[in-house]
């Protein structure tokens, strides 16, 4: 979402998304989705409207292949708001703005293409996107269309401007209403349409979209308000998160929103615990920097290759809190420390110094999915080793460590 006009998505190589749309899916129930994650970039937190442009398309796209972020899966390059015109054409269309996409939308997604990467755009259920340009309430089949013709894979769909009350504001806050009814029909348009497009929900949340975002066509969806690049951010919607982590699953899965990786407003340790824990919940890793002045640790982060093989893994499961004996419970409202989830080849555990430096020492017997017995043990940051039926470690605040355990 933007509150006021913003935005709002082993072998590591296996991260490539498969294009085949699913067999056996009604149009109205589905439209094209994929068993893993997205992978990306967006536009909006490094540049907000002035990143809606070709430019700035094809900038991030060689930066991919330079920064060797394509070789990891990462494969979405995401425009968000202000690529169009501020009105549509005579004939109803949506238009890109002639001085930001000279030769045209279509153009850009297939040299995209051509580069083994994927192309995506934004838009909006209500009359006007976030920003103020031509929203899609009304034009959804014929805009789905338009995507498909331009060869757009993904297309993140905010919740701007749609009835609240018999008012059309730019959001809507504490008002009971049924979101789902402004997602339902671009589901269905996107469904219909012969090249697939990813649907991305931006409905902040609202209406408990993780219940129903998937029967509307999602492929993820937005579990909470927008991302700010902050600790107490970042903490905030983690804990949301934990809470609805059953709902992730192959094709389906919670958005934490962009990554503020990058951006200055995070430690190192911070920006470690944020990577860590929108891999651990299978959310969509989505960049949000300007990756011409990241820097070489917080794009080390990035680069993870062992915390983008958990996010890629097969199963699809999020990791969620697990309460070890001995050891206080959650407390509602703030981010808990300990953290796990099921892996294909075994299980994910998670510890984040939440508030303030702490020592960890974790029985596997506590962690589920595991239990007693002996265990290897591989932490994902500092790549250090081990067997045995404990781990322990000492972070200081805000950090994490993120550990695949598997049967030794």
């Amino acid at each position: 979402m933007h509150i006021v006009h913003a935005a709002t998505a082993v072998t590591v190589l296996l991260a490539t998304h498969a294009d085949a749309r699913p067999e056996g899916k009604t149009l109205q129930a589905r439209a094209y989705q994929q068993a893993k994650p997205a992978l990306g970039w967006n536009s909006w937190n490094a540049f907000g409207c002035n990143g809606g442009s070709a430019n700035a398309a094809m900038t991030a796209a060689n930066q991919f292949k330079s920064l060797g972020l394509l070789a990891l899966g990462y494969n979405y390059v995401n425009i968000d708001d202000c690529w169009t015109s501020s009105a549509r054409d005579s004939s109803g269309n949506l238009q890109a703005d002639p001085s930001k996409w000279p030769h045209g939308v279509a153009s850009v997604a297939t040299t995209l293409h051509g580069m083994g990467l994927k192309f995506g755009l934004y838009g909006d259920a209500g009359e006007k996107t976030c920003a103020g340009h031509p929203g899609s309430g009304g034009h959804e089949t014929q805009d789905a269309k338009l995507l498909s013709s331009w060869g757009v894979d993904f297309w993140k769909y905010d919740n701007c401007y749609t009835n609240c009350n018999g008012q059309y504001p730019q959001t809507c806050w504490g008002v009971s209403r049924s979101t789902k009814a402004w997602y339902q029909p671009m589901g269905t348009a996107l469904a219909a349409v012969s090249h697939p497009i990813l649907f991305s929900l931006c409905s902040w949340g609202q209406d408990n979209v993780w219940t129903w975002g998937k029967t509307v066509g999602g492929s993820s969806w937005r579990m909470a308000n927008d991302i700010s690049d902050s600790w107490s951010s970042v903490a905030s919607i983690a804990n949301a998160a934990a809470g609805i982590a059953s709902y992730a699953g192959p094709d389906g899965f919670n958005d934490l929103d962009m990554l503020e990786i990058g951006n200055g407003g995070l430690s190192a340790a911070e920006e470690r615990a944020h990577f860590g824990l929108w891999a651990i919940a299978k959310s969509p890793l989505i960049i949000g920097t300007d990756l011409s002045k990241i820097s070489a640790s917080s794009l080390a982060i990035l680069k993870n290759a062992g915390l983008i093989a958990i996010n890629q893994d097969s199963l699809g499961k999020a990791a969620s809190y697990f309460h070890p004996k001995n050891v206080a419970g959650p407390t509602s409202g703030q981010l808990y420390p300990y953290w796990a989830g099921p892996l294909s080849d075994g299980v994910v555990l998670g510890l984040v110094a939440s508030n303030g430096a702490q020592s960890f020492t974790v029985n596997f017997a506590d962690v589920p999915g595991l239990g007693a017995g002996s265990f290897a043990w591989k932490e994902m940051y500092s790549g250090k080793t081990g067997t045995g039926t404990t781990v322990s470690i000492s972070l200081a605040s805000h950090d994490m460590a993120v550990y695949k355990v598997t049967k030794s």
